[in-house]
């Protein structure tokens, strides 16, 4: 696993993306996909309509020196799949006093039940970057396709929840899941 020399964010590299820290040319792309409706309602943060900046916000953030949250780009050129087919981040809980982490990801809406949702997930996974012991994850219960990517690797259900939906203006029902890896 190499480390970018900018953000020294391990690279992980999945059969069809590489994982690879957020830079600024993904601007384009993060407004389009992060933009859509469709990927704003199955998240926590992201707003729609995406107001403008939230891009180059979300940019500054994730290659900040002081991150919390490791964001990593789903990047498919080399399997000809675009420069930016999702994302895929683990934030620290409790400022990685206790070596867990959360993950959350989402994929462009044409890349939707292609499996690379499972395949980054389960490549950052294995590369457990962060050295964590558990790895939480949640879902909307609307989302069930989200739901198996956890599931599907290895994550199991922990209970119910509910989490406000910023692009959906309300709390909206969660299925939690956990992975432990040491």
């Amino acid at each position: 696993m190499e480390l970018d020399t900018l953000t020294k964010q391990p690279v992980i590299v999945a059969a069809r993306v590489t994982l690879r820290p957020l830079r600024a040319s993904d601007k384009g792309l993060l407004e389009m996909y992060a933009g859509d409706k469709r990927v704003a309602s199955f998240t926590r943060s992201i707003p729609h309509p995406l107001p403008p900046g939230a891009a180059e916000a979300l940019i500054r953030k994730a290659t900040a020196d002081d991150r919390v949250e490791d964001i990593w780009a789903m990047d498919g050129s080399d399997a000809g799949l675009g420069e930016l087919v999702g994302l895929i981040a683990l934030e620290r809980m409790e400022a990685g006093k206790r070596r867990q982490s959360e993950i959350a990801y989402w994929v462009a809406p044409a890349m939707w039940n292609s499996g690379l949702a499972s395949e980054a997930l389960g490549a950052l996974v294995q590369a457990n970057p962060q050295e964590c012991d558990t790895i939480f994850g949640e879902v909307f219960q609307d989302n069930p396709g989200s739901a198996r990517v956890l599931t599907n690797a290895g994550f199991e259900y922990l209970g119910d929840a509910e989490a406000y939906c910023v692009a959906r203006g309300g709390k909206v029902q969660t299925w939690t899941y956990l992975k432990k890896l040491r």
